[in-house]
């Protein structure tokens, strides 16, 4: 798997490579809420990540339609979520770090 988190052209890249599945998103902030991280671009929200009820799978959800109802998802690594985060906390994308831990605390934690 390969993975690209990376500032480019004013906006983050987040970019998620392997044999069966491919997730690409840009945006310029991430919202946290209690299970679900909302990506916004230009105000809008382009997609998001998804704890899918409660199990061991993190779902990535990206708009794909010009009105906002198409949309594909696909399965996500909590790894790449992790790293996702780290890095979009650090360059100041994350509005809200209180609850960007308790999305940490809820859906990161490891599996018991």
């Amino acid at each position: 798997m390969e993975t690209t988190i990376v500032e480019h052209d004013e906006r983050m890249l987040a970019r998620l490579e392997d044999d069966d599945r491919v997730f690409e998103v840009s945006f310029d902030t991430i919202e946290p809420t209690d299970v679900t991280l909302r990506f916004v671009r230009d105000g809008t929200r382009v997609g998001s990540i998804y704890n899918d009820d409660g199990t061991a799978r993190t779902m990535a959800r990206l708009t794909t339609g010009r009105d906002g109802t198409d949309f594909i998802g696909v399965e996500v690594p909590k790894e790449f979520v992790a790293e996702l985060l780290d890095v979009a906390s650090e360059a100041g994308r994350v509005p809200d770090e209180t609850a960007l831990e308790g999305y940490r605390l809820r859906v990161l934690r490891p599996a018991r």
